[in-house]
């Protein structure tokens, strides 16, 4: 049955769902690499496309940003639509000084100062993890592939601008990414994870380094939308 956010209906989307944060993305990843791509949702603009890859049922469909917009998209997929797994592709910052632009990281937890999951379900924990399953398929698909990945933590933010802290203070997100062992930051990775778990799914993040934080490199928004193919075909792979 539809929600009010998704037309699709039962049988629409795949047992897989490929989760950037534009729906644009989404469209571009089922024109690339989807045969015989169908739109099948966009209510509030938010694009899902069902086709097959290499044979194999597959969907693309965007989460917005922020803990909120993917929980609501993700929460759906998993009790609505019967989705088994969700893999987030997306961009994020990169605060470790190891890491490159177009780097690709395949997170293993997300910590999140948030408070979405204890109010979801009472879940007061600060660190939500992905599934350990779904990550040893990436893993595998990504050696197949022989594509680099990076494990680590991300942080899952609320907060996209900060206001400045007093010159002689290190800002508020560098505290919370040194101080939780972040590699990383976005705005998603949390939420879906802990969706997952609780309805005995399986949620996992693949990211591309879209900014380094520590020296202000970054890429243009067309190098996003079209330009993070690496984690398109590690996560295709799986299938």
């Amino acid at each position: 049955m539809p929600t009010p956010h998704n037309e699709a209906q039962q049988g629409d989307i795949a047992k897989t769902v490929l989760m950037p944060g534009d729906p644009l993305r989404a469209k571009f990843i089922a024109e690339t690499y989807f045969d015989n791509p169908r739109l099948v949702n966009s209510v509030r603009g938010m694009l899902c496309y069902t086709g097959s890859y290499k044979g194999k049922p597959v969907s693309a469909m965007g989460s917005g940003m922020g803990l909120p917009s993917i929980g609501i998209y993700s929460y759906e997929l998993f009790t609505h639509y019967d989705v088994d797994n969700i893999i987030r592709v997306g961009s994020c910052g990169g605060h470790a000084e190891h890491l490159k632009l177009f780097d690709v990281l395949l997170i293993e937890d997300a910590y999140a100062d948030s408070s979405y999951a204890k109010m979801q379900s009472g879940f007061d924990e600060h660190v939500t993890a992905a599934s350990n399953l779904l990550n040893s398929r990436l893993k595998e698909s990504a050696e197949k592939l022989d594509i680099p990945l990076i494990l680590g933590r991300t942080y899952s933010s609320d907060v996209f601008y900060y206001e400045a802290t007093k010159p002689e203070e290190r800002p508020r997100w560098q505290i919370t990414l040194e101080d939780h062992d972040c590699l990383v930051v976005e705005m998603e990775s949390f939420a879906l994870f802990h969706n997952a778990n609780i309805t005995k799914k399986h949620g996992a993040t693949l990211l591309t380094v879209s900014d380094l934080l520590f020296d202000f490199q970054e890429t243009t928004p067309e190098q996003r939308e079209r330009g993070f193919t690496h984690m398109m075909e590690i996560a295709l792979g799986i299938l």
